[in-house]
Parts: C-alpha cells; structure tokens; sequence
C-alpha cells in the first residue's frame, strides 16, 4: 500500500496530483479525548495513483498537501465533508477549495437524506466497502495494511461516484443547486468557534434573560478552558452542570459545591474562583443586553392542518423531482411558510422556491389543490386560475 510519510515523497505526490481536474480527499482522525480533531491520516486520489499521507509521521512537512488543498485549478472532492473541512481549518485558517461534496450531490440527485458512504458506493461504484476498520486506533502507529486497504478505499471508490454524480448534476441543470450548499461548507465562519457564541448549542427551554447572560458568560468560559487545555467539553463541565449553575445562579464556594457532579475540590479551585466570575458577570449584564433565545414559533389556531398539507406537498414535489426533501425545507419552515407569505426560509428562495415554494403559497391560498389519481397524489389547478389562464 502507498503510504506516504516523508516531506519528499509527499512533495512529489503533490506535484504530480496539480495537473488532475479533480481529487477525491478523506481524513481519518481522533477526537474521543481532545477538543480539537487528531489528524492522524489524509487520503488522496488522483486519476491513476491513491496514497494515504501519514501525518504523525516523525519530520514530515504537510507544506505540500496544504498548497495542494488550496489549489484553485484542482476540485477536491469528499463525501459528507464537513468535519475534513474542519480539521484542514483548524489547522491552516483557510478551507479546501474548490470543493465538491458526494452526500450532498446524491441529496441532489435523488438518494434521500443525508445518503450514507457506503449505499452511495454500492448504488454508484457496485463495490462493497468493509467498514470493520472505522473505529480502529487510527493514531496507533505501525498502521497494518488492512487499515490502509480500508482508508484507501475510501477514496478510490469516490472517483466513479463522483464522475456519475457530476454527469447527472448536468443532465438535470442542478449544479447550481450544489453550489449553493457548497457556498456554506467553503465558508470559513462555518467553522469559526467563538466561546461567546457556544451557549447556542445547548438545548434550553426558557428564554428567561438573565438565566441566559448567566449562561453565556459560564459556557464561554467552559468552551475557552477546553481549547486551551485541549479537551472535550464535557471534560471540562458536563451539559447539565452548566444549565444547573445558569439556573441557580451560585454566588459562593458552598454554593458552587452544591452543582451535581462538581464537588467542593473544583469549586474550591482555580476552575470554582473562575465559573463564580463568570456568574457575577452574567449577574451583572443589564437586561438591555442580555441574550435572546430562538423565538418560539406557535402557530394560530388552524395552522396545524395547513403545515400538513405542505407537507404532503413537500413529499410529493421530491418525489417527483427526485431530491431529498431534508435539502428543500424543514418542519421549521413549513411553519413559518403557513404563518407567513414571506418568511425568511430557504424553501422560499431560489431553486427551493421554483421546485416547491411557489406551489406551496399557491396551495395555501387556494390556487391548487391536492387529489389523489390513480393512487398517486396529483396538484389540481383550481377553477378560477385556470379561467385566469
């Protein structure tokens, strides 16, 4: 197998892949114990050669492989790319591109939602991936050959999948709808992590504002100690101890102590002297700029059955148009789409609004009609659009 894991010969890999049109690109990595994704191999195919690059290599140089993920003239192409993207950030500030994503393209195409490496292969490339080596040690060094066989393969069954995706993509005009979505993943601030911003990922159930300043000033500092020390959040301060001191906002060591899962060491140490500043902080935000939660949408009476109808529609217009429905809209916007002609969802703008969104305001004010015909579900344009017409 072609591991690479010299400066040199990976130099001359590099070289030789900048004439290609494309790469098909994937990662194996550790995160289990850290905060910030281990790299610990980097799989690449061109047109005729595959290699997998050893990053953990003593003295290697990744130099050539970071000019090679930069290359304007060559597509790198991965399959659910978002956590490769991520760790190439992290590491070099910048994302890969131009950039091509399978999971994506087959969502496009007609594959369903968020389709799986290996149907996609199966469907695509009529080969059957082992997938026994996916939770191996990948920072275990020697790696053995079937470790590489199964990396490798990742990437060599990627090229006619992606070939057959592209060839589709321009059959049906789609590739702007591709672009779109892959407008997000080349976006660097899809994977900026500011500490300020980490409270949103929690799942909270008030929109109480001090409970919320509370909780941003204790989740930022939970997100900024777990960068700095290199471990995983809940290393740091499990989900439900942060929500319990928002809650309870604790003023004193005793209190701090009294946290489920914190015990008096920590509430007596740096990390208590800490999260009690943090909590005076939040304490001390005036209301005018405490944070806000997502707005609750509550549909008015009558709502519920207009939002079911859009979507049988949804489900219908992908069916029919051969998308997944996961890429159109959402149960979020289907709400807001009964709610509101001109809510701010992505089902109402663009290639979303032609395949689905027009039909969906024409539905919800009674332009057409849904009738099932020959056990199919068929939209029926109503009386007075056709005398319109």
């Amino acid at each position: 197998m072609n591991l690479i894991s010299t400066t040199a010969d990976l130099e001359a890999f590099c070289e030789r892949l900048k004439a290609a049109e494309y790469i098909t690109v994937d990662t194996e990595f550790m995160r289990e114990k850290t905060f910030w994704p281990k790299l610990c191999l980097v799989q690449i195919a061109g047109p005729e050669e595959a290699a997998a690059v050893d990053p953990l290599a003593d003295g290697i140089d990744l130099a050539p492989l970071f000019r090679l993920m930069a290359d304007p003239g060559v597509l790198k192409v991965f399959h659910a790319a978002r956590q490769d993207v991520e760790i190439f950030y992290n590491l070099t500030g910048d994302v890969p591109k131009p950039l091509f994503d399978t999971q994506i393209a087959a969502m496009v195409c007609g594959f369903g939602d968020s389709v799986g490496y290996e149907t996609l292969i199966s469907r695509l490339a009529g080969a059957r991936v082992d997938k026994s080596s996916r939770f191996t040690d990948w920072s275990a060094r020697p790696l053995t050959e079937r470790q590489l066989v199964y990396a490798l393969s990742d990437v060599t069954h990627l090229r006619p999948a992606y070939e057959k995706l592209k060839r589709k993509l321009a059959r049906t005009g789609r590739e702007h709808w591709l672009e779109e979505e892959v407008a997000v993943l080349t976006d660097p601030a899809t994977y900026r992590i500011e500490p300020e911003e980490s409270w949103k990922r929690l799942k909270v159930r008030t929109d109480k504002p001090r409970f919320l300043a509370i909780l941003k000033e204790i989740a930022a500092w939970r997100e900024r100690e777990a960068q700095r020390k290199d471990l995983p959040r809940s290393r740091i301060l499990r989900d439900e101890a942060l929500l319990e001191i928002a809650s309870h906002a604790p003023t004193t060591v005793d209190d701090l102590a009294r946290t489920r899962g914190l015990g008096r060491s920590v509430a007596e140490g740096r990390w208590g002297t800490e999260m009690l500043a943090a909590v005076e902080r939040g304490i001390a935000t005036p209301v005018a700029e405490c944070p806000t939660g997502e707005p609750r949408v509550e549909l008015p009476p009558g709502l519920t059955p207009i939002v079911e109808l859009l979507r049988v529609l949804l489900k219908m217009k992908c069916e029919d148009e051969q998308v997944a429905s996961k890429l159109v809209a959402n149960s979020g916007d289907l709400e807001a789409i009964a709610a509101d002609d001109e809510a701010p969802v992505p089902a109402l703008k663009g290639w979303r609004r032609e395949l689905f969104g027009e039909a969906a305001l024409a539905l919800k004010h009674g332009r057409l009609a849904l009738a099932i015909q020959d056990k199919r579900v068929q939209l029926v344009p109503l009386e007075e659009d056709k005398a319109a017409d």
